[in-house]
C-alpha cells in the first residue's frame, strides 16, 4: 500500500470555530492532493462507487418512503457521494470567520462537525483507495469480483476505532442538523442569504445549507431516519470486520441489484 505522511488533524468534539473548521478543511485538501499525486483518481472512484451503491441498497426502503427520501438523498449526496466538494469546501473555509461571528452557535457547530466528518472520510477513502490500486482490479470486474476486492481492502485498511467515529460523527451531525431545522425563523434567514450569498460567490454553500435544511424539515420527527443510520450502519461495520464473508456476499447483492436497477454508476 502507498505510504503517505498524515497531517495533524482536531480530535473528537473539537471546539466549534473558525481555526477548527479551516483545520478540517485542510486535512480534506492534502488527501484530495495526495490523490492526484499517487494516481488514485480511478481506485478512488471505484471505491466510492461500490460505497454508494450499498448505501442505494441498504436504505431502499428510506429513499422510497416520501417522509425520508429528501433526507436520504441528502446524506447520499453530501455524504457518500463522489462528487467534487473543493468548490464548497473552499467557500466553507472563506467565510469561517463569518460564519462564527454571524451566525448561531450550533449552525457554527454543524459547520465543523461537517467538515470533520468530510476530512476523516477522504483519509480513509484515501486508504481504500491506495489498497484497491495494489489489488489491480479489472475495470470490468462483476460484483462478486468487485464486493471480494472491497472487503479486502477494508480489512486490510482496518481503523476500526476511526470507522466507529466516523459514524459517531455522522450521527452528531445529524442529530445538530434535526436541531437546527426546529430554530424559528432559521429558514427564512437561509432564503434572505441568496442574493447576498450568490453576490459572494458562494452558492454552493448556500445550497448545501438549504437542501440540509428542508430535507430535515421534511421529515418531521428525524428519530426514525437517524435510528436507521445508526443501527444499520453499526450492523455493517461489524460485519465487515468480523465476518467478512458474510459481508462479501451482502455488497454482491448490493452491486449486482444496483446494475439491475439501472443506477449503478
Amino acid at each position: 500500500m502507498t505510504l503517505f505522511k498524515r497531517p495533524p488533524s482536531p480530535q473528537v468534539s473539537p471546539p466549534a470555530n473558525a481555526a477548527t473548521l479551516r483545520a478540517h478543511l485542510a486535512s480534506v485538501s492534502h488527501y484530495r492532493a495526495s490523490v492526484q499525486a499517487a494516481s488514485l483518481g480511478v481506485a478512488l472512484d471505484a471505491v466510492r462507487n461500490i460505497q454508494i451503491a450499498r448505501f442505494r441498497s441498504f436504505y431502499n426502503d428510506l429513499l422510497t418512503d416520501h417522509r425520508h427520501t429528501q433526507a436520504t438523498h441528502f446524506f447520499l449526496a453530501e455524504l457518500y457521494g463522489n462528487q467534487d466538494y473543493s468548490q464548497r469546501d473552499a467557500q466553507f473555509g472563506r467565510i469561517a470567520g463569518a460564519v462564527e461571528r454571524l451566525f448561531p452557535e450550533n449552525v457554527m457547530v454543524l459547520a465543523v462537525e461537517l467538515a470533520e466528518v468530510h476530512a476523516l472520510t477522504e483519509e480513509l477513502d484515501w486508504l481504500m483507495a491506495s489498497a484497491w490500486q495494489d489489488l489491480e482490479v479489472p475495470t470490468d470486474a462483476d460484483a462478486s469480483t468487485l464486493a471480494h476486492a472491497y472487503t479486502r481492502c477494508w480489512r486490510a485498511v482496518g481503523r476500526q476505532p476511526d470507522r466507529d467515529r466516523q459514524l459517531a460523527a455522522v450521527l452528531q451531525m445529524g442529530w445538530r442538523l434535526a436541531g437546527i431545522v426546529k430554530v424559528p425563523g432559521l429558514r427564512m434567514a437561509l432564503r434572505l442569504m441568496r442574493g447576498p450569498a450568490k453576490s459572494a460567490g458562494l452558492s454552493a454553500l448556500q445550497s448545501v445549507l438549504e437542501n440540509g435544511f428542508d430535507a430535515f424539515q421534511s421529515m418531521g420527527q428525524a428519530d426514525t431516519f437517524l435510528n436507521a443510520i445508526a443501527s444499520r450502519e453499526a450492523k455493517w461495520l461489524t460485519t465487515l470486520f468480523q465476518t467478512p464473508n458474510t459481508a462479501q456476499t451482502q455488497l454482491t447483492r448490493a452491486l449486482t441489484r444496483d446494475v439491475l436497477s439501472g443506477t449503478a454508476s
